[in-house]
């Protein structure tokens, strides 16, 4: 597969004429030859932007909203390249693909009936004969930054929102999901978008530093938004300090399904296997941990990994059936592995599963963990999974909330009031009663707290993120001053 930077509408190599290569995690074949945009790229990119945004700022909501339903449909159309490029760029089987594409028409939807509620207010004012009220108006330049584990919905809100709102973005697309990130920039050249609107930079792995400082700087600019782990959106959100420009981070993650002594067992398992493993766990809401009441804790975990060892597992280009497929990277494995050793060696217990083999591992359930164990706080990111097994609904609480990060969480239980009850005291951005962790629907703002980062995305909280609120008065003109 070929994938091209997008600048003005037009399919472009980089400027050096520099290429990198995307490599299949399990099976080391080049899938993808992508243009390794530079500096000089991203200027162009961003140049472009904000060329575009003096028009496009000054579009019509009508105008908005039907480009904006155009490139729904078009992302929709694409679902079999979209299948087939997750599958070869980064191991996602057929249901996660079309997933992806499922969700992202619906952001694209739901960005295109929110243009006509960017909204101000009138204010009561002391001054007589005056007219006081606030106005938002869109920022400039966006620039947008997404991840490769959720490649096509995590960019359509990336994109789609700023969009609405009149403003115009840069898209730096994931290195490891070129060309999956080079159709949903196609859609939006397809669906009619003027020039400069959307512009795609990609770039080689080692030159991403250069490049994201290059636009973070650039002065047309003015929002950053990124979605990946904590650590590189510390160094965003530090770099984007230095300019005074607001950013929002939605990083990772460890998430808790709490399961309480009351819990339907059964429909508790159902939402442990879909959040565990769904997409090898490389979700940034995945279940990571299962905190269960020692009531009921044998029987949750003796029908988790019953379910748990039916799950297929294998390369979903060759098995469309596969639902464990080829983690990211062969280094994931390895770091999997270690933590699983660490666990093992202070009392853990294998309930299914076992270590990788490369970027091969099966659904893997350790229990009895415990604080101290590097499993317990890390972030896993795999098709792996851990139970914590505790007393009472307070031991409950407390272990939900032992973590640094605070995305997403679930509570399980009959006793709906006990349940939400639980639910308003875990810290996180999302919690869901009898839900799995595994949850997004476009009209609902989704983003985290602590390390899981801030700001959020989805509904209407993104009209505050990508708009400028402005107070303006209206007075007589002729007026007395007392000095």
């Amino acid at each position: 597969m070929q994938s091209q930077l997008v600048i003005d509408n037009q399919s472009v190599g980089a400027q050096s004429g520099a290429t990198f290569n995307r490599v299949h995690p399990s099976t080391g074949e080049v899938v993808t030859s992508a243009a390794a945009g530079g500096v000089a790229d991203a200027v162009a990119a961003a140049n472009s932007a904000q060329a575009a945004f003096q028009t496009w700022r000054n579009s019509a909501p009508s105008e908005r909203r039907r480009l904006l339903l155009k490139a729904a449909d078009v992302l929709e159309t694409k679902t079999p390249q979209f299948i087939e490029a997750m599958g070869a760029e980064v191991g996602a089987s057929g249901l996660w693909a079309g997933f992806n594409v499922f969700l992202a028409a619906n952001v694209f939807r739901e960005a295109a009936s929110m243009v006509t509620q960017i909204q101000g207010e009138t204010i009561p004012t002391d001054k007589p004969g005056a007219l006081s009220m606030t106005v938002r108006q869109p920022v400039g330049v966006i620039l947008s930054i997404v991840p490769w584990n959720g490649p096509v919905v995590l960019a359509a809100r990336a994109i789609a929102y700023p969009i609405a709102c009149g403003n115009t973005v840069v898209f730096r697309a994931s290195e490891a999901s070129p060309k999956t990130h080079v159709l949903v920039a196609d859609a939006l050249v397809e669906a009619g978008f003027p020039p400069g609107v959307l512009n795609m930079v990609t770039n080689a792995p080692q030159d991403a530093p250069e490049v994201i400082d290059a636009l973070i700087e650039h002065k047309a600019v003015r929002r950053i938004n990124f979605t990946g782990s904590t650590r590189v959106g510390r160094i965003i959100a530090q770099k984007a300090a230095t300019q005074l420009k607001r950013c929002l981070l939605e990083l990772g993650g460890k998430s808790p399904q709490v399961v309480l002594d009351d819990a339907n067992i059964d429909e508790a398992v159902k939402a442990a296997v879909f959040g565990s493993f769904l997409y090898q766990g490389q979700i940034c809401m995945s279940t990571e941990r299962l905190v269960v009441d020692e009531s009921v804790a044998d029987e949750f975990v003796a029908k988790f990994a019953a379910r748990a060892k039916e799950l297929v597992m294998g390369d979903p280009r060759v098995n469309p059936a596969c639902v464990i497929g080829p983690m990211v990277a062969s280094a994931s494995g390895a770091r999997l592995n270690a933590m699983i050793d660490d666990a093992l060696a202070k009392g853990a217990t294998l309930a299914c599963g076992g270590k990788a083999d490369g970027a091969i591992m099966p659904a893997t359930i350790v229990d009895h963990v415990k604080p101290g164990m590097v499993i317990y706080g890390d972030e896993t990111f795999g098709p792996i999974t851990t139970v914590v097994r505790v007393k009472g609904v307070e031991e409950a609480v407390a272990v939900a909330n032992d973590s640094d990060y605070g995305l997403s969480a679930a509570v399980f239980g009959r006793d709906v009031t006990r349940a939400l009850d639980v639910a308003m005291r875990i810290e996180s951005g999302s919690v869901h009663v009898n839900g799995s962790t595994v949850q997004n629907e476009a009209q609902a703002p989704y983003g985290g707290t602590k390390n899981s980062g801030y700001g959020k995305f989805d509904g209407r909280a993104v009209v505050d993120e990508f708009t400028e609120l402005k107070w303006i008065t209206i007075e007589p003109s002729v007026q007395a001053y007392p000095v």
